[in-house]
């Protein structure tokens, strides 16, 4: 997909062993630019591969490149300042404000004490917050701190940012306006996104690419455009009229059609479906089309079928 010397993150053979647990098992991967999702069900291995990209862990075997550093011979410091860490549990200091949390953010990246604040600042009305930013972090609610620890992983405008279940707890009201934000990151600088998520929704929302850890291993990583096309032409319609005659005339022509409970049609061929051929029927029963969209696979169902691709030993 890219080449290492383009690539955000390379793997070469990379393993990690904990002891006799074989938590990353001999990855060699490219993983391109742009807003990833990474993927993987409990104990795949997600926690560690981040943690050995920071420098938190050590490589047992194997070479890996975060933004063109090799983390096995780089000065750890310059990888941290080009990279934003957003983790899954909370990390605050007690006692302080928030702007100052991030202020303290910033100032550990090199920002001088003045700029740092005006930095906070800047990013905590990026955040959407408001006069909170002035109170105590542990009178903070879950979707408060989520903005605090995503406006600390930011302050420093990193080229690469990384969210470990960066939507978690939060209503979805707040999810929205989250994953808008990274949206508009990926869209508006040059900053790339890796988010760690069980959430398969967000990763079909807003990422370019889905990388997918099983077992210690990424036998997956693509566009998501790409993964979720079905393997079979395949259609989306809405039709005003008579359904069950149109439906009968598509199983007449080798098309198997599925209607969901608010009456979309999906048309499932083996081969040779094409929108033209919609139309045809439509105008054979008589009856209106007021859409007809290819149809895609949900992330969730490319997530099954990668996890029992891997669980039977094929790709």
């Amino acid at each position: 997909m890219s080449s290492p010397a383009e690539s955000l993150i390379s793997l070469q053979n990379v393993t990690k062993r904990y002891g006799s647990f074989l938590a990353l098992n001999d990855i060699t991967v490219e993983i391109p630019r742009g807003v990833i999702g990474l993927l993987g069900p409990n104990g795949a291995g997600k926690s560690t591969l981040i943690k050995t990209l920071l420098g938190l862990a050590t490589l047992t075997e194997g070479e890996a490149r975060i933004l063109g550093y090799d983390v096995s011979a780089e000065n750890y410091q310059a990888i941290r300042k080009d990279v934003g860490y957003m983790p899954e549990d909370d990390c605050f200091i007690e006692g302080i404000a928030g702007v100052e949390m991030v202020q303290f953010a910033a100032q550990l990246t090199g920002y001088p004490p003045l700029h740092s604040l005006q930095r906070a600042h800047e990013v905590l009305d990026f955040c959407g917050t408001g006069q909170e930013r002035y109170r105590q972090i542990e009178t903070y609610s879950t979707g408060m701190r989520q903005k605090l620890k995503f406006a600390q992983a930011i302050v420093h405008s990193p080229k690469l940012l990384i969210l470990d279940e960066p939507t978690s707890g939060l209503d979805p009201e707040e999810r929205i306006a989250m994953l808008r934000r990274i949206e508009m990151l990926g869209e508006r600088t040059d900053m790339s996104v890796l988010i760690c998520t069980h959430i398969l929704k967000d990763v079909q929302q807003i990422c370019d690419y889905a990388a997918v850890l099983v077992d210690g291993t990424i036998p997956v990583v693509d566009t998501v455009e790409n993964l979720r096309r079905p393997p079979s032409p395949s259609y989306q319609v809405r039709i005003t009229g008579d359904s069950d005659q149109f439906m009968q005339l598509a199983r007449d022509n080798n098309v198997v059609p599925t209607v969901n409970p608010v009456g979309v049609i999906t048309l499932q061929a083996q081969h040779g479906l094409s929108e033209a051929d919609i139309w045809q029927w439509a105008f054979d029963v008589n009856v209106g089309v007021q859409s007809i969209v290819p149809a895609k696979v949900s992330m969730e169902d490319v997530f099954i079928q990668v996890v029992q691709g891997m669980q039977h030993g094929y790709q």
